[in-house]
């Protein structure tokens, strides 16, 4: 990757990050590298963000992400600071990566090995393998050169893409069109075309309205693998918290923020519970609507009520925690079913906003992996169901889709388990919203459509309020983990040379 700023302009700062999600974390460790004095206020009881960890009857759950994806990532960031992951926490490559049941029947693995993979493709459709090949060609090329002049530059503003580097580099890029057309001129079955777009749900989009550079997330998927980190996503938190520590940055949890005031080099920061701490700077890792609309005095705002109205969002979650007696054979560590045609379900989403009926959910089973996240005799199992943001959710529906989604999972993936669970919890829209002061509830945040993509999501420098900044899913490079950390990057070096 390219080289990075020098960031020393901070040395001696007081800064106040917001929020202790992975792009808050990531920021503090850049800035407190860089000799600021970092304070990291986290509304929660604990650090992570959507990254929460769920701990009850000696059952562990990764609340929220789940995936360890795009390592190369996470080696860049450690090793800015001459660490390296396995420094704080030890990762196992998942076999298969992930498991689909289709709901008519149909069972495929994705393994690591790529020749298995091509195989797989090619038994549905003459000359898929081929195929498969010739795309993961375009996704790897997508994947380096977007990783290193879009994804890890700073092009805030759509004139940083109109220049002569950025069209260089940009030639034969997937830039245009959407994730669907662009699958199809490769893959006719179906089928086929599911396997090439699932991984949309982590960016909190559809084939219709996600651009086809995302095809990139093939080579993150089937080139770079899929792991899991010893202890799940929060052993990962905990590991940058360590980190954090290292470089002195102090974290204080339980401290929702009610208000920022001032401006840089006067800035005030109270929580919920009176305290007040004062800074040079502010970065927030809040969610953004949540920070200008209810942090800031009106005329401190970027953007107005309007302005957050009509964004697209990403989709909230129908989440079942459950602990289990007994195994989930013949369930993967990771597991998706899905109806052989989705289309109803994204439409359920992003076009008409209702329940699904018949939703494409995912399975995460980390006890197949990991035997501490469960007591002997007993599996570790949630089930994420994608829903739209702002749906009513009310104790009566909850009730509803737990017995679909019980229901489901025992027809469609083979494991019963409603005589079975001794633990369960369900997360949904209104928790979002209320753990996370998420806007309408979403999981994710923005969703990466083309109109919301690079510089058309919110920057991370504030133009009213200076010495204000902003980290996170909601800026570039958006929604996901290892875009949160490199957010922090960014974001820190915006602040480094101002």
């Amino acid at each position: 990757m390219r080289d990075q700023r020098d960031l020393s302009s901070v040395a001696g700062d007081d800064v106040v990050v917001v929020g202790g999600g992975f792009g808050g974390l990531s920021t503090a460790c850049y800035l407190a590298d860089a000799g600021a004095n970092v304070t990291v206020l986290e509304k929660n009881e604990q650090l992570g963000g959507r990254a929460s960890v769920l701990e009850a009857e000696g059952f562990r759950f990764d609340m929220g992400p789940s995936w360890y994806l795009m390592p190369d990532v996470f080696e860049t960031f450690f090793g800015h600071f001459d660490r390296t992951p396995a420094d704080y926490y030890e990762l196992a490559r998942l076999d298969p990566h992930y498991r689909i049941f289709f709901k008519d029947g149909d069972r495929i693995d994705m393994v690591p090995d790529r020749e298995t993979n091509r195989e797989t493709f090619e038994s549905y459709e003459e000359g898929a393998g081929e195929a498969f090949e010739s795309y993961l060609e375009k996704s790897k090329e997508n994947y380096e050169v977007g990783m290193e002049h879009f994804v890890y530059e700073h092009r805030d503003r759509l004139r940083d893409f109109v220049d002569l580097d950025v069209l260089r580099h940009a030639r034969g890029l997937s830039l245009l069109g959407t994730m669907q057309g662009h699958v199809e001129e490769y893959f006719e079955h179906p089928k086929l075309q599911q396997l090439m777009q699932y991984t949309l749900v982590f960016l909190g989009g559809s084939p219709h309205n996600t651009p086809a550079l995302y095809n990139l997330m093939s080579h993150v998927d089937f080139n770079l693998g899929v792991y899991y980190p010893e202890g799940g996503i929060g052993a990962v938190v905990d590991g940058i918290a360590d980190l954090g520590t290292e470089l002195g940055v102090e974290y204080v949890t339980d401290a929702p923020v009610n208000s920022i005031r001032g401006s840089r080099g006067g800035f005030a920061v109270t929580t919920q519970d009176g305290r007040t701490f004062l800074a040079d700077r502010v970065v927030s890792d809040a969610d953004y609507a949540h920070t200008e609309q209810d942090l800031l005095a009106p005329k401190k705002r970027q953007y107005d009520a309007d302005y957050w109205e009509s964004r697209t969002y990403a989709p909230s979650a129908y989440l079942l925690y459950m602990g289990v007696e007994g195994d989930l054979d013949p369930l993967a560590h990771h597991t998706l079913v899905l109806p052989t045609d989705w289309d109803d379900h994204f439409a359920d989403i992003f076009e008409d906003p209702a329940w699904p009926d018949d939703p494409a959910y995912y399975l995460c089973a980390p006890s197949a992996t990991d035997d501490s996240v469960a007591p002997e005799g007993h599996s570790a199992l949630f089930a994420l169901v994608p829903v739209a943001a702002g749906l009513d959710d009310t104790p009566e529906q909850r009730e509803r889709y737990r017995r679909l989604v019980l229901d489901d999972v025992a027809e469609n993936a083979g494991v019963d388990l409603r005589d079975r669970i001794v633990f369960e919890e369900s997360f949904s829209v209104d928790d979002f919203a209320d753990r996370y002061n998420s806007v309408r509830g979403t999981a994710l945040g923005m969703a990466h459509t083309l109109r919301q993509t690079a510089p058309f999501r919110p920057n991370r420098r504030s133009s009213a309020v200076d010495g204000l900044y902003f980290t996170g899913s909601y800026t570039t490079p958006g929604i996901g983990v290892p875009m949160c950390l490199i957010s922090g990057l960014l974001t820190a070096e915006v602040v480094g040379r101002e």
